[in-house]
């Protein structure tokens, strides 16, 4: 395991110590994994802190999302978000109370279904679902700009197929 010694980072040092103290084991699932974690956790704190200065929370900040990009008329049923959000109806339920009370989503009764209660974006909802995501992005942007172009498109086509296999895997475990 040669490295260069300013390449090196925490992942690169447990593998070494790994191969000490199992030489026999494979340690690249970590190479990878590991350093994939390591990243989520590290840029969690500044993507929250975009939320946070918009007085929402990354839960709040995904149901007007999934609001905006269901596109007009930015209204979906409550089981259409909790299934898209992979959340429970509880949890949805408290969120809704909360985007409602700061007018940024509103219920309107469904057209086809009287008993049932839309969920709708209001203006000031997707004026701020599209300011946070432009914010969102822009952050994210500025967080991948060490990799050219070309190096972002082969690492987005290696972790999408690295996602399906994954999700394959993990799929089929009991």
């Amino acid at each position: 395991m040669s490295r260069q010694s300013g390449d090196r980072d925490g992942i690169d040092e447990r593998r070494d110590q790994w191969s000490l103290e199992l030489p026999d084991l494979d340690t690249r699932g970590m190479a990878v994994l590991g350093r994939m974690r390591a990243i989520t956790l590290t840029v969690r704190g500044p993507i929250e802190k975009i939320f946070a200065e918009r007085d929402l929370d990354s839960g709040e900040f995904d149901v007007l999302a999934t609001l905006l990009r269901s596109g007009p008329p930015y209204k979906l049923r409550p089981t259409e978000l909790f299934r898209s959000l992979m959340i429970s109806s509880g949890g949805l339920t408290d969120r809704l109370g909360r985007l409602a009370k700061a007018d940024l989503i509103s219920r309107a009764p469904a057209a086809d279904d009287a008993r049932s209660l839309l969920v709708c974006l209001t203006e000031r909802g997707r004026a701020l679902a599209v300011e946070t995501f432009r914010a969102d992005m822009a952050l994210e942007a500025e967080l991948i700009a060490a990799l050219s172009a070309d190096e972002q498109r082969q690492l987005e086509g290696l972790l999408r197929k690295l996602a399906h296999s994954v999700g394959s895997y993990c799929s089929n475990l009991p």
